[in-house]
């Protein structure tokens, strides 16, 4: 291996791999991605595979999150990739890019370059639409966009009762007008293979003389001189190894892995760093702070036919048969991803532009945080989340140590805005659900949540049985304060040679799943470290 090397990319996941494959793709520059995890399997080629790799601990980390002591809910463990492709290898698949004024908002907060016409230049370019290219879709880009060609009864008859509710039917769900209510779309191809950044980016450059990608090492540190990063420590097997960068290192180790590095580097709240002994190269007040996580609340309902739900063919003999259907064909259950259909909605009243998201699938999951459970009877489940939560939450370290846990609160609902909204989220489902279209199939909702009627008691059910989104952002996010993480350059402020590319910067989650946007922060990332458009 080179002793140096040009660019450092620490993290391969949705945004690290796709910067890997930009910065080297010229020739002009050496770069070294560095990855914690292995190669993905091909479990992480099957889509719902994702189902086993969630409980793998060779393939994802799991962190433990402190709630609220007052919280009935039992403490939830967040699950993110290890491996080559990150989170991308293991997530749902669902592909949404946000709401233009999303982009134009940090635009107007003063991040030239992040507007919605230069992001959605940068989408075009990733995305290889099954419905071809147009002035909102990319063609022949390197991930694959497939719209859900599972179109049951069902499936039908949820959107035709979102339409009967008020909702607009649409055929793309990233198309000029967010609101509405359609098929879901997948990064999935047109074989039913997921396509991870891993895959679309990392695999058609790993013959690339000037790209080395080393796995199986956890990063410990950036190394700096004089205020100026130089390179990372990173060990493996009780060994350490120092790798030196002559441009920059960035890190990609996403929302909760990047303001860990930072702050075990000496950047972040100095009297905190200070109290656990860690030198201080930069006080940044807000590393590890302003974290939002949308908060998620699955609501069964009971079907009146088994053939409608999918229950039954995640276990036992069917699930063998399923996946071999999907080996052989690729068609079936295991092909699909995390939710087969979207709407989104103004749920609150006064709202402007969609403020909740809901989710639906054909199989209902027995409550608790621990291993996934399907029910024994034949269901269905919606979830809801605010798309743009207030309550902000923290990423801290316990230690100066690298391998002590996090302390990891997100704060959930700690807004009045918050707490109306997803209320009215619930209610949106319940509206929908209960539309004609539906009555030929479903019973209704489940005992567990049908009772919990009043404002009071929805919140409670969000204590007791919601769960992350896995949508963290905001824990080293971008501004044009000398308060802010990083600037719209993506440069951590107080040093040089030291930049962030992944969801952290967003200062609020973009509306919807953050798989998109993160593939388009490394994109981005690679253009201003390249000095092009």
């Amino acid at each position: 291996m080179k002793p140096e090397f040009d660019f450092i990319v620490v993290g391969a996941g949705s945004a690290g791999s796709v910067l890997a494959e930009r910065l080297s793709k010229d020739g002009r520059a050496s770069v070294l991605l560095l990855e914690e995890g292995p190669k993905p399997n091909w479990l992480s080629a099957m889509p719902k595979g994702f189902g086993k790799l969630l409980s793998d601990p060779k393939f994802a980390h799991f962190f433990p999150v402190a709630n609220d002591a007052a919280s009935p809910r039992v403490g939830e463990t967040w699950v993110r990739g290890k491996m080559f492709g990150g989170s991308s290898g293991i997530n749902g698949m669902v592909w949404i890019r946000g709401a233009r004024e999303d982009y134009d908002a940090l635009a107007e907060a003063g991040n030239t370059g992040w507007n919605w016409e230069e992001m959605l230049r940068i989408f075009r370019s990733i995305e290889d639409h099954h419905l071809g290219a147009d002035e909102s879709r990319g063609e022949a880009g390197p991930v694959a966009i497939t719209t859900n060609p599972n179109r049951t009864a069902l499936a039908d008859a949820f959107i035709a009762a979102g339409g009967q509710a008020g909702l607009a039917e649409k055929d793309d769900q990233n198309g000029p007008v967010q609101e509405g209510v359609g098929y879901a779309q997948w990064n999935i191809d047109a074989r039913g293979r997921r396509v991870s950044a891993a895959r679309a980016f990392l695999d058609p450059a790993r013959g690339r003389s000037n790209l080395e990608c080393v796995g199986g090492l956890r990063i410990d540190r950036v190394l700096f001189e004089d205020k100026k990063a130089v390179g990372v420590l990173a060990s493996a097997g009780g060994e350490t190894r120092t790798f030196k960068a002559r441009r920059a290192v960035i890190l990609c180790a996403g929302a909760l892995g990047t303001p860990r590095l930072l702050q075990l580097s000496g950047i972040g709240d100095a009297a905190r760093l200070a109290a656990l002994g860690i030198d201080v190269v930069h006080h940044s007040p807000f590393v590890g702070e302003r974290m939002r996580e949308h908060i998620v609340l699955p609501v069964n309902f009971r079907l009146r036919r088994w053939r409608d739900s999918d229950n039954r063919d995640y276990g036992g003999p069917r699930l063998m048969a399923n996946v071999l259907r999907y080996l052989l064909a690729g068609k079936g259950p295991m092909a699909r991803g995390a939710a087969e259909a979207i709407a989104f909605v103004r749920a609150s009243a006064g709202a402007n532009r969609p403020d909740t998201q809901i989710m639906f699938n054909p199989y209902s999951l027995a409550a608790g945080n621990g291993p996934i459970r399907f029910e024994d009877a034949p269901g269905m489940h919606c979830y809801s989340y605010i798309l743009r939560p207030d309550s902000e939450g923290h990423v801290r370290l316990t230690s100066a140590q690298p391998e002590a846990p996090l302390t990891i609160d997100p704060n959930y609902l700690h807004t009045d805005y918050d707490r109306r909204t997803a209320v009215a989220g619930t209610r949106a489902v319940r509206h929908i659900m209960t539309q004609p279209a539906l009555n030929a199939l479903v019973v209704g909702e489940t005992d567990a949540t049908a009772a919990a009627q009043s404002d009071d008691e929805i919140l409670d059910l969000y204590a007791r049985l919601g769960r992350c989104g896995y949508h963290a952002v905001g824990t080293a996010a971008m501004g044009t304060s000398e308060t802010d993480v990083v600037d719209p350059q993506l440069q951590v402020r107080g040093v040089s040679g030291l930049f962030v590319a992944d969801c952290s910067v967003f200062p609020r989650i973009p509306s919807g799943n953050t798989n998109a946007p993160a593939m388009a922060v490394g994109w981005r990332a690679s253009e201003i470290l390249l000095g092009q458009r």
